[in-house]
């Protein structure tokens, strides 16, 4: 039990502190400019951590093609059971639905899954995170807009690094050592800084009320549980892919949908940023019972 302990406190522990120093810059009001970071992060870390970590073929290409299926489903399910939620609560979908449908697997997820299953769990995570980085570019800019454009998705660097990096797997080609190590340096950057924004943008969301939050964070909380113990025996998963499936289904709401909201639903804002830091919290409750006795 104690080597059990000590294993989720060196998975929860590291992500905990990262984001805590976000959390103090902003609670110090020293300079840090999330747009710049963001952009950073998006433009630069996101597709060059998954080129230079997927073509090292850590799992075979059919496998995870399948996970990026089964992480797919679980978009669809999550935007299935949310919209009829929020009809029978009354409450409007353009508004509360893309912050349903959508985890922060990568804030979150990526380095939960890197820390807990290796090099191979970080693999299996990028699929989901593609999924839902996708989704994050159309239905969740889509929803709170009502205006339905591809330009979005085709301006994102994340989705030429998909295409390059899928062909690599297919392929089984590598990357010329001079550039996989290049890859590999700028995308080293994108996890901390992730964690270290997150921390930043929870100090500083306006949460306003926070009981319409906190009820939408529960509920969903509770239907990423029943989505996980349906899918899981569903697609068959076993092992890493298991562990990593769970863990991503129950990551907290993703903060990314919280920029369209305050855009185009500004009246529901602070709605979203109490359900985003709620969720948060609690996903921060559910890990170490979820690595405990679930994985």
């Amino acid at each position: 039990m104690a080597e059990l302990l000590s294993h989720v406190i060196n998975v929860v522990g590291p992500v905990l502190l990262c984001a805590l120093v976000g959390y103090i810059l902003a609670l110090s009001k020293s300079p840090f400019d999330t747009k710049v970071i963001g952009a950073l992060v998006s433009k630069v870390g996101y597709p060059t951590l998954i080129i230079s970590h997927l073509s090292q073929h850590h799992v075979a290409f059919g496998s995870f093609l399948y996970f990026m299926g089964a992480a797919a489903t679980v978009v669809a399910l999550f935007g299935i059971i949310g919209f009829i939620f929020l009809r029978i609560m009354r409450l409007p979908y353009r508004a509360f639905l893309s912050p349903m449908m959508m985890n922060n697997v990568g804030n979150i997820g990526l380095p939960v899954c890197l820390l807990a299953f290796g090099d191979q769990g970080l693999t299996y995570a990028l699929g989901f995170v593609v999924v839902v980085l996708v989704a994050i570019f159309t239905i969740g800019m889509w929803l709170p807009s009502g205006e339905m454009s591809l330009k979005s998705l085709v301006s994102q660097p994340v989705i030429y690094a998909v295409i390059i990096a899928l062909y690599l797997m297919g392929s089984g080609m590598k990357l010329p050592g001079m550039v996989n190590q290049a890859m590999s340096i700028l995308g080293g950057f994108a996890i901390p800084l992730m964690l270290i924004t997150l921390g930043y943008t929870l100090a500083t969301l306006n949460i306003g009320s926070m009981l319409r939050g906190t009820y939408l964070a529960a509920f969903h909380a509770v239907m990423a549980i029943c989505v996980a113990l349906v899918l899981v025996p569903v697609f068959g998963l076993t092992g890493t892919e298991r562990g990593v499936f769970i863990l991503l289904c129950l990551a907290p709401v993703s903060v990314a949908t919280y920029l369209w909201i305050s855009i185009y639903q500004e009246d529901y804002a602070a709605d979203v940023a109490g359900m985003i830091l709620v969720s948060t919290l609690l996903t921060i409750i559910l890990l170490p019972l979820v690595l405990t006795f679930w994985i």
